[in-house]
């Protein structure tokens, strides 16, 4: 599968779970669409990252790598509350993104392989 189908699946999980968990909330707050914008960010970066804009590229990473560290706060507390829901919701977002990561950094060691083997 192509990175940037990846990065867009990625995002469609994150604007989907996060309004789910936002959505589903007694007691909504703002900070739970994080990953609804991080999402719309990332389908932003999705015709750049497919044209190969490796700015783009690489700022689509360190969003993707964001949100996975950014997850582990809120996924704790989640446990702490006995909220599986929300265990479920978390997990399943930083599986998402942990999942972009490994097609982002494989995409990026077969572009190096390729310049390498092009001899630039």
């Amino acid at each position: 599968m192509k990175v940037y189908v990846v990065s867009m699946l990625n995002a469609i999980v994150l604007i989907t779970l996060g309004l789910m968990g936002y959505c589903g909330s007694q007691t909504p707050s703002p900070t739970a669409l994080i990953p609804v914008f991080a999402g719309v960010l990332l389908l932003g970066f999705v015709r750049g990252v497919k044209s190969g804009n490796r700015v783009i590229a690489h700022l689509a990473v360190l969003v993707t790598f964001g949100l996975l560290i950014a997850f582990i706060k809120p996924l704790s507390g989640a446990i702490g509350r006995d909220d599986c829901s929300a265990v479920w919701r978390i997990s399943i977002e930083m599986l998402s993104c942990a999942i972009s990561m490994v097609y982002f950094i494989r995409s990026f060691i077969a572009i190096r392989k390729a310049r390498e083997a092009a001899g630039e």
